[in-house]
């Protein structure tokens, strides 16, 4: 099912290549042998976007993967818009789970990878793939049940054509014009703070796929809404938001009043990433709920 190069089996983060299905897949990871813990970004991010959490989150006893999803990073990128959907990415971390030979796991998505996530925890839900194990515990961060509040269609659909004539060079130039989707005090603080995570993420940005970049953009503006679908999920839930990020706050409550054994944080001083904009709360709330793993 998977072959991989060599990597470390200590605490310290390493990055290592995949072969899932046929395809490569290129993760972060940190503490081999631990507790497994599934780390999902979001749309153009990347493994990288847990990078700092890696190592603490090994040394508390946690096998920590952060995998680069298709048309991400340094995983394979399909030359279609049909080959990216949410349930592509799902059916990804399935065959994924199988190849890292876990049975049970904790599951975190950020964004779009919070999306992807719901489609992973019901699919063990329905026990329509119960061969690659179980969800032990689910976090939900700054992601939504159904469509991103606030995004314009016909902007979205604009954006598609120039991206498909002219690539995601002109997309980004075209969004430093207008700024950030998810502006936040706490991101501007960042900014200011450290200049170079400007170009982090534009790295990220023009890592991605233009074909993924064009699919899930009109995807992710009006999905099939699934907060009825979330009663069945019976995992221990943790859902996430910063308290600036004001376009998931909405979605983030009423997640956590339909799913039945989960709980909301709200991180203070933080946006939309909050593992970056205010990491200590972020990891404190993040170690609270998933306590600490034995070897």
């Amino acid at each position: 099912m998977a072959s991989s190069d060599t990597s470390e089996t200590s605490s310290t983060s390493s990055v290592r290549e995949v072969s899932v299905d046929g395809y490569q897949v290129s993760l972060l990871e940190a503490g081999v042998g631990g507790s497994p813990l599934l780390l999902v970004h979001g749309f153009t991010g990347a493994k990288e976007d847990f990078r700092d959490a890696m190592n603490p989150l090994a040394d508390a006893g946690y096998w920590v993967v952060a995998p680069d999803l298709r048309g991400h990073g340094g995983s394979h990128a399909p030359q279609s818009e049909d080959e990216y959907s949410l349930r592509h990415f799902a059916n990804d971390l399935h065959s994924l789970v199988v190849a890292l030979g876990w049975e049970r796991f904790d599951l975190l998505g950020h964004s779009m990878g919070g999306m992807i996530a719901q489609f992973v925890a019901l699919d063990f839900a329905d026990d329509s793939h119960g061969s690659t194990g179980a969800i032990e515990r689910l976090v939900l961060m700054d992601t939504c049940h159904g469509s991103v509040e606030g995004l314009d269609l016909g902007i979205l659909e604009m954006g598609v054509e120039v991206a498909r004539a002219e690539g995601l060079e002109k997309i980004l130039e075209i969004q430093k014009m207008f700024g950030p989707t998810f502006e936040s005090p706490a991101h501007a603080k960042l900014l200011a703070n450290s200049p170079e995570f400007e170009q982090f993420e534009d790295e990220k940005f023009l890592a991605s796929s233009v074909h993924m970049w064009c699919a899930m953009a009109l995807a992710m503006h009006s999905p099939a809404d699934r907060l009825d679908s979330l009663v069945v999920l019976t995992m221990p839930t943790l859902v996430m938001v910063g308290d600036e990020d004001l376009r998931f706050i909405g979605p983030s409550e009423r997640m956590a009043e339909v799913i039945p054994n989960a709980e909301l944080v709200v991180i203070p001083d933080a946006g939309h990433s909050p593992q970056f904009d205010h990491p200590e709360a972020w990891t404190s709330s993040l170690l609270e709920f998933l306590g600490t793993a034995q070897r």
